[in-house]
């Protein structure tokens, strides 16, 4: 009864009709995404063999993110979000035409993708707080958490497939043709986006006084005093920072740690987004976010050993595996912490404080990566990825007397208010 009654829960998401348009668009936009993301990180290792600049391209992509979410927030809860949204998209799918341009005239350098990674990056934070706000107004308050948990197993299948397709496509006919698919899956998301509708406006009681800056510390100040909300965004702080550049760094891991190629890359990738898919799936099956607490815990625990896997062995079938694990680790870290805190958060608040899960889970792997990457340059990759892990296990052991007054400020069900 149990398992039908979550079927019955995923098949209501999929098929709402608001919610259906805008993950079957999105999941097509995403393969595409994770395509470019892979051709861009081994165009870098490819032009420098340097870890230092293979962070330096994620820092720039992630970075804006920081500076720029808490104000995008601001404007989620000021303006349409679905009008937001399209607009974000439509400058992603201009930025990947125009890397399918210079690729494909060979005019492709180190600081051109720095400075195509910069500019998305800016427009991402703008997405991210659009996208996180606006999905749970596409549908019901009951099915919320079985379509955040869709979202990221369909987030997670595109991260299999994209760069599977994305290795071979860049064995074959060169990183323009990467570039230019993704430009094109643009397309078909923003054709579903015109067919997207909110059934819920929470724009009327986000009116309050002051400028940007005052309404996105307003956000801060609301997330710092809540019981739940702060303890659990310095957890995903941790996720992000110490294991979630595990998978931006991977282009060097393949290269350094096991000599391998493009295609190499591109199986490590989709064996993370494996492991990723199957722990979306799992999330989306739980009825409710009772008991998610806890299992943040062991998951923040097990993340943190996990990043010592690529110290045991070099070995390309072990680090198979160990990208599976670590995928599955980031996916329940990421996504069972967004669903709690929209799970506790209030709908007037909604745009300033999930930005900031965007802003960390997006801005924090910026700083991990510039950080391992540059670390790799001296005691290489395995060591380096293993000092994000200790940050995971100290986090653990700062959060865990937190724990008890966490559980009931984030498991107690606010979505619709």
């Amino acid at each position: 009864m149990a398992v039908s009654s979550s079927l019955q829960r995923i098949g209501a998401a999929l098929w709402h009709r608001n919610f259906g348009w805008y993950i079957w668009g999105s999941s097509v936009a995403l393969i595409g995404i994770w395509a470019q993301r892979l051709t861009v990180g081994w165009l870098a290792w490819e032009l420098t063999e340097s870890g230092f600049w293979l962070g330096f391209v994620v820092f720039a992509d992630l970075f804006p993110t920081v500076i720029l979410t808490p104000f995008a927030g601001v404007m989620a809860d000021r303006v349409n979000r679905h009008r937001m949204m399209f607009t974000t998209q439509s400058l992603g799918m201009l930025q990947a035409f125009t890397l399918a341009a210079l690729a494909m005239t060979g005019n492709i350098t180190i600081w051109v993708l720095v400075g195509a990674n910069f500019f998305i990056g800016c427009v991402w934070a703008f997405n991210t707080a659009a996208r996180l706000s606006m999905v749970p107004n596409l549908m019901e308050p009951e099915i919320v958490p079985a379509g955040i948990s869709m979202d990221s197993a369909m987030f997670n299948i595109a991260r299999f497939i994209g760069p599977a397709i994305a290795g071979f496509l860049f064995a074959a006919y060169g990183a323009g043709m990467s570039f230019l698919i993704n430009g094109v899956t643009f397309l078909v998301f923003l054709a579903c986006l015109l067919k997207v509708r909110m059934i819920r406006d929470e724009r009327s009681g986000r009116r309050g006084s002051g400028n940007l800056l005052m309404q996105a510390t307003e956000g801060m100040r609301h997330a710092a005093n809540h019981d739940g909300l702060g303890p659990v965004l310095i957890l995903v702080t941790a996720i992000a920072v110490g294991v979630k550049p595990l998978l931006e760094l991977l282009p060097g891991v393949t290269g350094e740690v096991y000599a391998g190629g493009a295609t190499d890359l591109g199986w490590l990738m989709s064996s993370s987004a494996a492991g990723a898919t199957a722990a979306s799936f799992w999330l989306a099956q739980r009825p409710s976010a009772v008991g998610l607490t806890r299992i943040l815990f062991t998951v923040l625990a097990l993340g943190g050993l996990g990043a010592f896997g690529f110290l045991v062995t070099t070995h390309y079938a072990f680090g198979l595996v160990v990208a599976v694990f670590m995928g599955a680790i980031i996916v329940i870290g990421g996504t069972g912490t967004q669903v709690l805190m929209q799970n506790a958060v209030e709908g007037a608040m909604r745009g300033r404080v999930m930005s900031l899960y965007g802003m960390i889970f997006r801005g924090g792997p910026a700083l991990g990566a510039l950080a391992i990457g540059s670390a790799a340059e001296f005691v290489g990759f395995p060591a380096a990825l293993a000092g994000g892990g200790c940050i995971c296990l100290v986090a653990w052991v700062w959060l865990r007397p937190r724990r008890a007054k966490m559980i009931p400020a984030l498991e107690t069900g606010r979505l619709g208010k």
